[in-house]
């Protein structure tokens, strides 16, 4: 069961938070589509403490969206109290820290996966945000900096101690990134050692991939990252499967290309025509995977500014598909 203060949710299948991927739109349409609780994308808390409007829009969230989570990073304790208070006052439903993003610029600041190195100083920092807001806090990690140094476990009952109300595991280090294959063999370890509620996290593509997750390890929560990028049916494939052991649902090309053209029309809302429409080219790969003739259509798409062009193109496309099955 993953309990974090109002949220009670048995089976939870979670949106990770993703940069420059978990906007509002894409968080709404994964509600829509079966996601237990989503996150904005990951918030830099110098930023948010110098006042930056950009880094601010990214805590913006709606009531339809709900439950959902904030969730920041950085390396210095006093820039992250001031960056939760923020967070706060947007009274999402919990705020989370990342203490797992991997890449250069984040670690070497001693950000997100770089708080691995020193957990006795990661428990610090942690205890200070928990200490300064009122909401749950919440922590996604990695199992540790490297293979020689997986202090999981250590890190686990370290954040406990001080408040933290559930855990996140991506189940590789921070070394692995993203490459190799994730040892989901860590969650009941973990679980034996706290008494929080534990969330998997790593290599979790499929609805099937999420009832494997279940079965083996008894998390309390299975996050999706990648695999919801381009396929947000993952969610409701996912809550079927676990309900009831099979997938009715055919996502054919119809629903492929209404849904992709729902999550741009809600972009263009939030965002703005012109931006929603540039930064919506990143999920044509995935809405559009395995359709017939797409390469050309992906082209077109990449040069379109307007919402009404795309739409054009995109139903044209569809009309073309649906003629092509009748036909065979």
């Amino acid at each position: 069961m993953l309990s974090i203060g109002k949220i009670n949710i048995e089976r939870a299948v979670l949106l990770a938070p993703m940069e420059d991927v978990t906007d509002i739109s894409f968080r709404l349409v994964c509600r829509q589509l079966g996601a237990d609780l989503v996150y904005t994308e990951f918030v830099n808390s110098e930023g948010l403490v110098r006042a930056s409007e950009k880094t601010h829009k990214k805590l913006e969230i709606v009531e339809e969206e709900r439950p959902v989570g904030i969730q920041i990073y950085g390396g210095g304790i006093e820039s992250m109290i001031g960056a939760a208070k923020i967070a706060e006052m947007e009274s999402p439903d919990l705020i989370d820290i990342n203490a797992g993003c991997w890449v250069k610029n984040v670690v070497g600041n001693g950000a997100g996966a770089g708080l691995l190195k020193d957990p006795p100083y990661m428990q610090q920092l942690v205890k200070a945000v928990v200490d300064s807001v009122s909401l749950p806090v919440t922590v996604k990690t990695r199992l540790g900096w490297d293979n020689s140094s997986i202090k999981i476990l250590e890190v686990a009952k370290r954040l406990e101690d001080v408040g933290v109300k559930a855990l996140t595991v991506h189940c590789r280090t921070r070394v692995m990134g993203h490459n190799g294959e994730p040892d989901w063999s860590w969650i009941p370890r973990i679980k034996e050692v706290v008494n929080i509620p534990v969330i998997l996290n790593g290599s979790v593509l499929t609805a099937q991939d999420v009832k494997r997750a279940f079965d083996e390890t008894g998390a309390d929560g299975v996050m999706i990252a990648r695999g919801a990028i381009g396929y947000p049916w993952i969610f409701r494939e996912a809550k079927e499967l676990l309900a009831t052991g099979v997938i009715s649902i055919n996502i054919d090309e119809e629903i492929k290309i209404n849904t992709c053209l729902k999550h741009l029309k809600l972009a263009v809302k939030i965002k703005g025509e012109k931006r929603a429409v540039i930064e919506h080219r990143k999920f044509y790969s995935g809405y559009l995977k395995g359709l017939r003739n797409v390469s050309a259509v992906r082209g077109e798409l990449m040069k379109l500014f307007e919402y009404a062009q795309v739409e054009n193109l995109l139903m044209n496309y569809l009309d073309e598909l649906i003629k092509y099955k009748v036909a065979v």
